[in-house]
């Protein structure tokens, strides 16, 4: 089984979010952390599709009630996703991110952390050079301008008020930052999980607590309040959690700021807008609420770089004359995410691997299907050229300002 890691370590890269090979190997020496050999031989039988232990078993030729326990000593491991889909326990090979590496959430310790923070460089251009970008922004909370329609994922309380299973849990991503002696001020509980199962996350919980419906939407309340940006799958439907991010900590901000990783985030279809007649030129929301340095003064007024916000609203909520909303950004800087999480994967692997590639996943993954995915614009990445703007490099035509 000498080998088995790097067999693993090509499975994941595989996979859409990428799992890319490294000159040091830390990638390796984090599979052995997670990993004993026979979990990584067992990982590599699995598929990165639901599939309940009858099914897994049936595959593999070996007795169910066998294959049932050493798929919940891994789930229980935290080395592979399992959970209740359609009445069912199901178990999958997960990506490394989003995925393996955030089930290690109750394992986390300093060493950990430390290889990843080593191999982050690396896993952000595996999850950000190529689209569609791996997670979303989803505005916050607020009432948009009546006349537009605001699509359902554009829209996280409809999300949650249309499942009926919820699970609360650290941010992984400030935990990991407090072990490398960074720590966040903002709150450690904030990360959602979600599901239209009733008890979804009875059999394993995964490192969080069942909380109900009413608890997750004054999770959001209070997330917003904060100024913490929700992020979630860059897809139509089958949005599974949100991340309630800060830019200090969390992974996907950061590999779109500090390693160039564009496609790791799709700004929402929103832009801030400053009404300049209301506006008291107060400066809270640039200084105590833009995580994105997309609000700037200039002559004693502030104005939004278009080029730059992501849609969050994070603005709107501490604005004290109401001058700032939510406008729809021009038709063609508006992308529309893939349908689901398959033809996001499929599209992802075409982006990463090419058209043959896409046909063969598309194939595996809808055996008798044969409609085609079809193409999206979808991801534009955002600027990220974070505090290394040149005077002439704010372009007055990516600018929202009053009139």
């Amino acid at each position: 089984m000498a080998d088995v890691y790097k067999r693993l370590a090509k499975k994941l890269d595989e996979m859409p979010t990428g799992f890319p090979a490294t000159k040091s190997g830390v990638e390796l020496k984090i599979l052995r952390r997670i990993f004993s050999p026979e979990d990584a031989a067992m990982a590599l039988k699995l598929k990165p599709l639901p599939e309940t232990a009858e099914e897994v078993a049936g595959r593999l030729g070996q007795p169910v009630e066998e294959v049932r326990a050493t798929l919940d000593g891994m789930a229980e491991k935290r080395q592979i996703g399992s959970m209740k889909m359609g009445g069912r326990q199901v178990y999958m090979l997960a990506p490394f991110v989003l995925g393996i590496y955030e089930f290690q959430l109750e394992r986390l310790d300093k060493e950990l952390v430390d290889m990843v923070e080593e191999y982050m460089p690396e896993l952000a251009k595996g999850i950000g050079e190529k689209g569609p970008s791996m997670a979303r922004v989803v505005p916050v909370n607020q009432p948009i301008k009546a006349e537009l329609q605001v699509l359902r994922y554009e829209d996280m309380q409809r999300m949650i008020e249309e499942s009926k299973s919820f699970q609360l849990m650290d941010c992984i991503c400030r935990k990991s930052m407090a072990l490398l002696g960074k720590p966040c001020d903002h709150t450690l509980e904030t990360c959602l999980v979600f599901s239209k199962d009733e008890g979804a996350f009875d059999y394993f919980s995964f490192a969080g607590r069942i909380i109900s419906k009413e608890e997750a939407l004054e999770v959001l309340d209070a997330t917003e309040r904060e100024g913490l940006i929700h992020c979630t799958y860059n897809v139509q439907e089958g949005q599974m959690f949100v991340c309630n991010c800060c830019v200090c900590c969390c992974g996907i901000l950061r590999s779109v700021k500090e390693f160039d990783a564009p496609y790791a985030l799709a700004r929402s279809n929103f832009v801030a807008f400053i009404d300049q007649d209301s506006c008291s030129a107060c400066g809270a929301c640039a200084n105590e609420r833009c995580q994105m340095e997309a609000i700037v003064e200039e002559d004693g007024t502030y104005m939004v770089l278009g080029e730059r916000c992501i849609g969050c609203g994070v603005c709107i909520l501490t604005c004290p004359t109401e001058s700032i909303s939510m406008v729809r950004r021009p038709e063609a800087e508006r992308d529309v995410p893939p349908a689901d999480l398959i033809h996001w994967s499929v599209n992802r692997v075409a982006s990463r691997s090419g058209p043959l590639k896409r046909i063969m996943l598309r194939t595996w993954l809808c055996p008798g299907t044969t409609r085609r995915p079809q193409p999206r614009r979808s991801g534009q990445p955002i600027d990220t050229r974070i505090g290394t703007r040149a005077k002439e490099d704010h372009p007055r035509a990516g600018c929202t300002r009053g009139r």
